[in-house]
């Protein structure tokens, strides 16, 4: 992930790239837009077989400038539909496959948040240990507000938190050391100022948060996050495609390229915004300090595991079936009984087409999407009818698009419920 040719006004980019994978702020919660020519359609799935997205997909290409996409239906822990269309790079004959690997951006900030869970569960951490307990003898100076910030507040964005880019460029710019040790220092320098918002008060999407966060459990296990993320999540979920930064060979098609403006400071340029940019290029992703808060990369038949292991843990799924951490450590994440419109790692709320056995109820959904003006993704999980979206491209802000897949799939694969209107069709969580 380290690249140690990146130039100083690509630190300074990356510094808005960790925003690009944040929430938009004007946005409330998002929701699949209702399709219009198959609202009606309920498929019959084969049991040994997922049913082919392609068509579906292709036709959505056809009226966009998406490269190339993907998307998996789950029921439980079963791929019900999947597909792919496009290619892997602008320009290019390599077509995607149901075996390539996406950049998932922010959509990674759950697995963050499990990993924490992960550590409560053993004991190591709670939910309400205050950031001052984890870093009080490491901080040179921790400013006194921060003694009663909890870790949950930091991954429900109630921590009084902004972004901090020009501390986070700073600390990338004029610091040296691994990613881990740049995490340590960027922590540092955050915590020794006041919160810049009266903390536990206000939502504010930020990444800032997850990347303390991240430096926080290389403190408690004196591991690197990403070594913590392999045997904790990725080894533990059988996920062998996942890693870390872009997908891919540098020089080589062997994977999707991401897609998207070329940056001039904090700013994209002006012109083609579907740029493709080779895996080796310093242009090609953010830092990997900032890998806490979603640099991960992975197939979506891998990352299904991944949204399998809360679809079933959800104490509303009426097929619950816990693994990996504890009943109520999904409650937590999911932010079963809260009213906050975020949880860990996932925006929550409840949607029609997402609604269980009681009549005329609204279902809960949590879900979650990214963007880090490369890659573009979301996913959908409705715990109340065992159901799943996930679909992934390799541009950026393709946000309709793939708002409009999502209102497709929900209403052939969710169940006759899904007829009902989904809700607001709206630009969702990432920008």
């Amino acid at each position: 992930m380290s690249r140690s040719d990146w130039i100083a006004p690509l630190w300074l980019v990356a510094a808005v790239g960790l925003c690009g994978c944040a929430s938009d702020r004007s946005a409330n919660v998002a929701s699949p837009s209702k399709p219009r020519s198959e609202a009606n359609a309920t498929r019959t799935v084969s049991p040994d077989a997922p049913e082919d997205l392609s068509a579906l997909l292709a036709a959505a290409l056809a009226r966009t400038k998406i490269p190339g996409v993907a998307a998996l239906v789950l029921r439980g822990d079963r791929v019900i539909a999947q597909g792919v269309a496009g290619v892997r790079k602008l320009g290019a004959a390599e077509p995607v496959t149901i075996e390539d690997e996406f950049e998932i951006c922010s959509c990674a900030k759950a697995m963050t948040a499990t990993l924490v869970a992960s550590f409560v569960d053993e004991g190591r951490l709670s939910w309400d240990t205050s950031l001052a307990e984890i870093f009080g003898d490491s901080v040179s100076h921790l400013d006194p507000a921060w003694r009663k910030v909890t870790v949950r507040q930091v991954l429900e964005h109630r921590a009084g938190l902004d972004d901090h880019l020009v501390l986070l460029a700073r600390t990338v710019l004029f610091s040296h050391g691994d990613p881990t040790a740049l995490r340590r220092v960027l922590a540092a320098k955050i915590l020794a100022r006041p919160p810049d918002f009266p903390p536990g008060q206000k939502f504010f999407y930020e990444s800032a948060g997850y990347v303390i966060i991240g430096a926080a459990l290389e403190k408690i296990s004196g591991r690197p996050w990403d070594e913590l993320m392999r045997a904790r999540l990725f080894e533990p979920l059988g996920l062998a495609s996942a890693g870390f930064g872009p997908p891919g060979t540098p020089g080589k098609l062997d994977q999707p390229w991401g897609h998207g403006p070329h940056w001039l400071f904090y700013f994209p340029l002006p012109g083609a915004s579907g740029v493709p940019f080779d895996p080796g290029s310093p242009h090609a992703d953010f830092p990997a300090v900032g890998a806490p808060a979603g640099l991960v990369h992975v197939a979506l038949g891998d990352w299904a595991k991944f949204v399998a292991l809360h679809l079933r843990g959800d104490p509303a799924n009426p097929h619950r079936a816990v693994t990996l951490l504890k009943p109520e450590t999904f409650a937590e994440l999911h932010g079963v009984g809260a009213d906050g419109e975020y949880a860990g790692g996932w925006f929550t709320g409840r949607r029609p087409w997402a609604k269980g056995a009681r009549p005329g109820d609204t279902g809960c959904v949590f879900f979650h999407q990214g963007d880090n003006t490369r890659w573009n993704c979301v996913v959908w999980v409705a715990p109340e009818i065992d159901f799943a979206i996930l679909i992934a491209s390799n541009r950026t802000a393709m946000w309709q698009p793939l708002d409009e897949i999502a209102g497709k799939l929900v209403a052939s694969y969710a169940r006759p419920a899904a007829a009902e209107e989904p809700g607001k069709s709206a630009r969702s969580d990432a920008r």
